[in-house]
């Protein structure tokens, strides 16, 4: 199964923090096929400026280069996300949803608003 990382999955991952689980952590270790969308990097940066998360300040380099495979945004996610319904209104979680959705990934997140929407997910 290929899988697409919600932003606090791989800060999670990147930090060990308990939240994540055992077993999650082991198979993000292990699995071949686990993205990072540009959109986490994107959202990882903009809340650094904004000063809602703090160090290390070259962040979203750890995450560009923690191994992950990197998944771009493409126009095809930009009209995707645009088409979703409107359950969840934060544009990068709409962005991830939407790519998940269009590159056949499953999307490990905690977020619940996200699982209100018909993609494969993962909940942690």
């Amino acid at each position: 199964m290929s899988l697409l990382l919600d932003t606090h999955v791989v800060l999670w991952w990147l930090t060990d923090d308990p939240s994540l689980g055992d077993d999650i952590k082991d198979r993000l270790d292990h699995e071949a096929d686990v993205y990072v969308s540009a959109a986490t990097i994107w959202e990882v940066a903009i809340k650094q400026a904004m000063g809602k998360l703090s160090e290390p300040s070259d962040l979203p380099e750890l995450i560009r280069d923690c191994g992950f495979r990197a998944l771009p945004i493409t126009v095809d996610h930009a009209i995707a996300a645009d088409r979703l319904p409107l359950l969840h209104r934060d544009p990068f979680d709409r962005m991830l949803i939407a790519q998940a959705d269009s590159e056949g990934l499953t999307l490990v997140t905690r977020d619940a608003a996200i699982q209100k929407y018909d993609v494969a997910l993962l909940a942690v």
